[in-house]
């Protein structure tokens, strides 16, 4: 969330929204147990992350593409659209870079 410059009340609606204090204690390591809604989020944004280090040569393009206005998700940028609070918001962005990979067949 950090190289993407997400805020924590951004990383919140991301992670499917989480107390306040919760997200401090996960970010401190504090971590008892996910719900499964949350591990599924982490799971694509982690995605979304390793599909960006591998399309882009350099760092700084990668995370900053998150927050570039993108036709294919309505002139928003990704960032936007994955803050809709949907998971299926984040499985969007998702396939959207699995198929620039070329992930499908």
């Amino acid at each position: 969330m950090a190289l993407w410059g997400v805020k924590n009340d951004d990383a919140r609606v991301l992670l499917g929204s989480p107390s306040p204090r919760t997200l401090f204690n996960w970010k401190k390591g504090t971590v008892a147990g996910l719900p499964t809604d949350t591990m599924r989020r982490v799971s694509y944004i982690l995605g979304i992350y390793k599909a960006l280090q591998i399309l882009y040569s350099r760092p700084a393009l990668a995370d900053g593409w998150v927050k570039r206005e993108n036709r294919f998700f309505g002139d928003q940028s990704p960032l936007e659209r994955m803050l809709g609070g949907d998971v299926s918001d984040l499985f969007v962005v998702r396939q959207y870079l699995d198929a620039a990979r070329g992930g499908w067949a």
